[in-house]
C-alpha cells in the first residue's frame, strides 16, 4: 500500500509499504491472574482461547489447591487442580492444568471477562464447523507432535490448536495423546459438568 494526494499540481505518492494479515483472525490475548498469557482465535461469532488454562489462582486472587495425592483428588468436594503426572515442568507449558468440576463450578476459574463455555456455546461452535463429524478435525492440531497416530481428519483449519488434554478420572490420569477433554459450565447428572 501507499498513500497519495492529488491537487492542482498533480498526484504525489508516499513510500510503498508491505504488511501481512493473519489468515486466522484472533481477538487478542488474555492474561490470567497469575500472569499467564493466552492466544485467542475467532471462530464464527465466538472468541476462544487457543490454549488450556494454567491458572493456579481464581480470578479473585484466591489460591486453587494443588491436589497431588490420588486419594485426595478422588475424595474432593472443593475446587482443585493438578498437572499431568504431577509434573508441571514437563506438562504445564503445553497442556495446562487439569481442574476438577468444583473448580470449574465456582465461576471464578477463567480470567476476568472470560468464562468456561456452556454446552450450548460448544454446540454453536460444532454447528458452525459442520457438525460432530467435521468439527473435531477442524479444531485439532494436525500431525503427530502431540496426538497419537493416525490423527485422521485433523486439519486445525480454525487455528484453535486443540491438543489431547488428558483428564484425571477418579485417581487415574487418562487419555494423554488420545483424547481432548474440555469442561463445559453446564451441570450434568446433578453433580458435575459435562465434557465437550
Amino acid at each position: 500500500v501507499r498513500a497519495y494526494a492529488t491537487n492542482g499540481a498533480g498526484t504525489a505518492y508516499g513510500n510503498q509499504l508491505s504488511f501481512a494479515t493473519s489468515i486466522i483472525p484472533n481477538c487478542g490475548t488474555v492474561t490470567d491472574i497469575n500472569g499467564n498469557v493466552y492466544n485467542t482465535v475467532t471462530i464464527g461469532t465466538q472468541c476462544w482461547m487457543r490454549e488450556n488454562l494454567k491458572a493456579t489462582s481464581y480470578k479473585d486472587g484466591s489460591a486453587i489447591p494443588n491436589a497431588t495425592d490420588n486419594a485426595s483428588w478422588s475424595a474432593l468436594t472443593t475446587g482443585a487442580y493438578c498437572w499431568y503426572n504431577n509434573d508441571a515442568a514437563t506438562y504445564k507449558a503445553t497442556y495446562g492444568a487439569l481442574y476438577n468440576w468444583y473448580a470449574v463450578n465456582t465461576g471464578k476459574l477463567c480470567p476476568a471477562g472470560w468464562h468456561v463455555p456452556s454446552d450450548a456455546e460448544w454446540s454453536t461452535l460444532v454447528t458452525f464447523l459442520g457438525g460432530d463429524e467435521l468439527a473435531g478435525g477442524k479444531l485439532k492440531e494436525a500431525g503427530l507432535t502431540h496426538w497419537a497416530s493416525p490423527n485422521t481428519g485433523a486439519t486445525n483449519e480454525t487455528g484453535f490448536n486443540g491438543l489431547p488434554s488428558d483428564s484425571r478420572v477418579a485417581a487415574t490420569y487418562y487419555g494423554l495423546s488420545l483424547y481432548g477433554f474440555f469442561w463445559t459450565s453446564t451441570e450434568y447428572s446433578g453433580y458435575e459438568g459435562k465434557f465437550a
